[in-house]
């Protein structure tokens, strides 16, 4: 479709011999749900990082292979089945364009895409049953730390919505949300860090649960809310037994939806068992699902988000909701 206009290249991955000089675009047609070709595609990609233009083809149409294209560098996602004229037109669009596409270096979008891959690397080892990466999930976290240090609250929420979907976006708005709790609070940095780890890694027992559920469009069926809760136990059974992570972020992990009335879950824990790193993290966790962007559910303002927290007494800790109350309405 493109040799009219262009010199084209056509490899399989695993047999790439393409030469890596004056190459204006790169097209990924890759199954992203495959760990092997994962790890494959980064080696190809790693000897390519000048090649600033990348359209993956995504067939399944799934946020999380979305998604893992956006952490291996893509510039583009077209997703779903395409008839050849649209397919056509949307890569001449593509290739055509000067616009940069990829974030400056520093900016809170560059923070953000760099979290979205250590999560995309995390969900991925999780589904696959191989090690994650605790390092560069950390990492990830610091970089998350500096953006919102230097640019604020305001700026991570607009580049997180604008450019993430899902319980990606999700995860991130936690994460930045966490950290600017803490920052407003005056934790040390060491407390910092075991907040952005926490945040990081709070949902990743959501790798478990189908994408059918985890992203439906709508109201969830009782065994699929079931289903759903099961991913605070599933995501402190993936990580226990890593030994770099430590037990205040499994306890965070396991407990970020107890209540201090008893009514959360899984163990059904209250006022004084809960550690003040969980009841941080799950007054983040509730704001960040208020106000995040689902095609299926209207975005609530921060001060309306807010307000809910209020409505919640004896569920979360006030004295900790009221001193939110800067980085809900302000920060």
């Amino acid at each position: 479709m493109l040799e009219r206009n262009h010199a084209v290249t056509s490899e399989l991955l695993l047999g790439l011999g393409i030469q890596r000089s004056n190459i204006e675009a790169l097209v990924v047609h890759v199954d992203l749900r495959s760990i092997e070709k994962i790890c494959a595609l980064k080696k190809v990609l790693a000897g390519m990082s000048r090649v600033d233009k990348r359209l993956f083809l995504v067939e399944d149409g799934g946020h999380l292979s979305a998604t893992q294209a956006y952490a291996l560098g893509a510039t583009s996602v077209l997703l779903g089945q395409m008839n050849p004229p649209k397919l056509l037109r949307e890569l001449k669009e593509q290739i055509a364009s000067t616009a940069a596409m990829r974030p400056e270096p520093g900016t809170s979008a560059a923070a953000a895409f760099s979290g979205e891959a250590a999560l995309a690397s995390m969900f991925t080892a999780i589904a696959a049953g191989t090690p994650i990466d605790v390092a560069a999930t950390k990492g990830a976290g610091s970089l998350i730390t500096n953006a919102i240090d230097e640019h604020g609250l305001a700026d991570w929420l607009k580049a997180v919505r604008r450019h993430h979907e899902g319980t990606y976006q999700h995860c991130l708005l936690v994460t930045g949300i966490a950290i600017d709790f803490g920052l407003s609070l005056g934790f040390p940095k060491a407390d910092i860090e075991r907040l952005h780890a926490s945040a990081m890694f709070h949902d990743i027992g959501k790798a478990t649960i189908p994408l059918s559920v985890l992203d439906k469009p709508g109201r969830l069926e009782p065994a699929e809310r079931a289903l759903i809760e099961t991913h605070p136990v599933a995501g402190y059974e993936a990580l226990k037994a890593n030994k770099n992570i430590s037990d205040e972020i499994l306890d965070a992990v396991r407990h970020h939806h107890e209540y201090l009335d008893g009514s959360g879950y899984p163990d059904g824990l209250c006022d004084e068992s809960l550690c003040d790193l969980v009841r941080v993290l799950t007054i983040s966790d509730i704001f960040a699902a208020l106000i995040e962007t689902r095609t299926y559910k209207p975005t609530l303002s921060r001060a309306d988000a807010y307000d809910i927290l209020c409505g919640m007494n004896g569920k979360l800790e006030m004295s900790l909701v009221t001193a939110f109350k800067q980085v809900a309405l302000s920060r």
